[in-house]
């Protein structure tokens, strides 16, 4: 008898802990002031994927992150992690879609229900890569279609919308439209880390950086017409 009672009493320990914790979860959520500004890197989750020309939204965002001090977390019910940051007088929430870069609108359409005060149009910016351009050049647009990026595509399907504030960073193209996909798993070569990729990372980041404190159009002005 004594040792059912042990085993109960350690059944309800563990079970409320469990419920606890539960409660602190939601609680944490619920007390999460709406940040100022969403700024959402994306990428594909994996080590295998962690250098690849697809994932530089991913290590944009990071790299504010670093320059800001800021904790990464995982959030499962949004199935993205997440950071606070502070840019300027802004709160900003940085974002990487834990999804597969097709499945991106789902983690985006979480967060923007979890806080509705954020409009897309105006408090969201999207970090991606973008074939069309050269590596090395950074384009700011406040508006546009997928381009044939997927995880564009798949935020506008669930944005229902294509009003979607974007930075689109070059990562060149293979020269073939049947090479697109193993082009963009592929890692950067090791002279692409080392001579380009640091400079262009900084500069996406300091582009979001002026976007955040000056404006959209302001940012544009500059870093759509830099080399």
């Amino acid at each position: 008898m004594q040792g059912i009672l042990e085993f109960w009493r350690r059944w309800r320990d563990r079970s409320g802990d469990s419920d606890r914790s539960a409660r602190r979860d939601v609680a944490d959520q619920n007390s999460e002031a709406c940040p100022g500004r969403l700024i959402v890197g994306l990428g594909n989750p994996g080590e295998q994927y962690k250098a690849s020309r697809h994932n530089i939204g991913f290590r944009v965002v990071e790299l504010l992150a670093d320059r800001f001090a800021g904790q990464w977390r995982l959030d499962s019910a949004l199935d993205a992690r997440i950071c606070r940051i502070e840019i300027g007088a802004e709160t900003c929430l940085l974002v990487q879609p834990q999804s597969f870069m097709n499945r991106s609108g789902t983690a985006i359409r979480a967060v923007l229900a979890r806080w509705p005060e954020c409009c897309a149009s105006t408090d969201l910016l999207i970090v991606y890569d973008d074939l069309d351009l050269p590596l090395g050049r950074i384009r700011l647009r406040p508006r546009g279609g997928p381009g044939g990026h997927r995880g564009i595509g798949d935020i506008i399907r669930a944005l229902e919308t294509n009003d979607l504030p974007r930075l689109r960073i070059g990562v060149g193209h293979p020269g073939s439209a049947a090479d697109v996909t193993d082009w963009v798993l592929a890692s950067f070569s090791a002279t692409e880390e080392s001579e380009v990729l640091p400079g262009l990372l900084a500069k996406a980041a300091d582009a979001i950086e002026a976007t955040i404190r000056d404006g959209l159009t302001p940012a544009m002005g500059y870093f759509n017409t830099s080399g």
